[in-house]
């Protein structure tokens, strides 16, 4: 099969370069995610960096929260970002109880008096490091819905995903968790081999000839410059994005990936309320001879986005775009698939609130081998999907017909 995808394409879009994962490993249990999260958590040696949107104190958060702070008792340095809207009901004691564990916690985009139209930017992203070896990311949230976790019933998690990456990529990621903690006034931290917020690639460069000049005065033998670049692993590259640029950056590259594929398109997405742009260049997409495939969310826990986007399900349908929707539990994964070779998972959502207003965060994989993967696990998605057929679509009810009407009149609040 042809990669139609280029990896420089990709970086002269988003402007930054790939890196790579040694290994990558797909999580699409809730109950398999969690179990391999507190595992990797409770494995820590040196540090644990967390960004969530939702860290709720239920059994699973609480469950998590007793291995941080055992970790930090031990002397591991762990550090906390939550989002101030997405956890507001977790008591000020949950997080006080972690403070006084020694945990560094900091609440990401708090109200303010000062400039209260700014609540709107959430940070929704997902994040864990662990020793500068290890990460996670992908849509979950620390919270039972998430793994299935409840004391009194055993009940399904929401179908999510996930990725735990492993090698260099997760030195670029934590690079991104560095400038989140000073953005939100943590205290100055340092870890080896990964540059402080600021320090321009000039000067790094400089270090970094300073540092073989003083090898060669000393006779040591010094080492290929392009050895140093790995070259083994999935070519793997972060898309966090905490500032209005950076998102005009994520949507360029989501618009270029649609707009390049030549073959087929597999979107799942939790929320799915398009713009028109959004809606034309899937119609594009469509007539050049491409494959699109939507899964979108049956039942949901945002009804009235749920609504919203369903108001253009007819038009989609119209232009040829397969649309299925989920029946199993709650849908809550984010995953974008592009020609079988190129593949974006994290939280960010087909809808206004993930493209236009929200920190977010995905890594961008460019491997046939792990879109096979994908691929199975989206065929496997659709044997609990329904296919919508337009014939039928038209039919639904007048009073869905009319909710979908109104709620999309105000879809960029939703």
């Amino acid at each position: 099969m042809i990669n139609t995808f280029i990896a420089e394409d990709i970086e002269t879009i988003f402007r930054r370069r790939f890196s790579t994962a040694a290994d990558v490993q797909l999580l699409h249990d809730g109950g398999d995610s969690f179990t391999s999260i507190f595992e990797a958590v409770a494995g820590a040696e040196r540090f644990i960096c967390l960004i969530f949107y939702i860290f709720r104190n239920d059994s699973t958060g609480i469950g998590l929260a007793e291995i941080l702070k055992r970790k930090s008792r031990e002397g591991i340095r762990v550090y906390i970002i939550y989002d101030h809207f997405g956890s507001f009901f977790t008591p000020r004691s949950f997080w006080r109880d972690m403070k006084d564990a020694g945990i560094r916690v900091r609440a990401s985009r708090p109200f303010k008096w000062t400039s209260p139209l700014l609540y709107v930017h959430r940070d929704h992203r997902k994040l864990i490091i662990i020793d500068q070896k290890t990460a996670f990311t992908g849509g979950l949230n620390i919270a039972n819905e998430y793994s299935g976790f409840h004391l009194k019933l055993r009940v399904k998690a929401w179908r999510d995903t996930g990725v735990m990456l492993e090698g260099p990529i997760v030195r670029e990621l934590m690079k991104s968790f560095i400038k989140s903690w000073y953005t939100c006034r943590g205290e100055q931290i340092a870890f080896p081999d990964v540059p402080l917020p600021g320090q321009s690639s000039f000067r790094m460069k400089i270090a970094s000839l300073r540092k073989r000049l003083l090898r060669k005065q000393s006779h040591e033998e010094l080492p290929d410059e392009e050895a140093e670049i790995p070259t083994a692993g999935l070519p793997t590259i972060p898309i966090f994005v905490d500032s209005a640029r950076g998102r005009r950056r994520m949507r360029r590259l989501l618009y270029y990936s649609i707009n390049h594929s030549k073959r087929g398109i597999d979107l799942t997405t939790a929320y799915f309320i398009p713009s028109r742009r959004m809606v034309e260049t899937l119609e594009k997409a469509v007539k050049r001879g491409a494959r699109v495939r939507l899964l979108a969310a049956g039942k949901s826990d945002m009804p009235l986005a749920s609504y919203a986007g369903k108001a253009f399900f007819s038009r989609l349908l119209k232009a040829g775009v397969e649309i299925y929707t989920y029946t199993g539990e709650i849908l809550h994964a984010k995953t974008f698939l592009f020609d079988g070779c190129w593949t974006i998972i994290g939280s960010t959502n087909l809808d206004f609130r993930s493209l236009r207003y929200n920190d977010e965060g995905n890594v961008g994989i460019l491997d046939a081998g792990f879109a096979e993967k994908m691929t199975a696990l989206f065929e496997r998605d659709l044997m609990q999907a329904n296919r919508l057929k337009l014939e039928h679509w038209i039919e639904r009810p007048l009073v869905q017909k009319v909710m979908e009407f109104i709620f999309s009149s105000f879809r960029r609040r939703l």
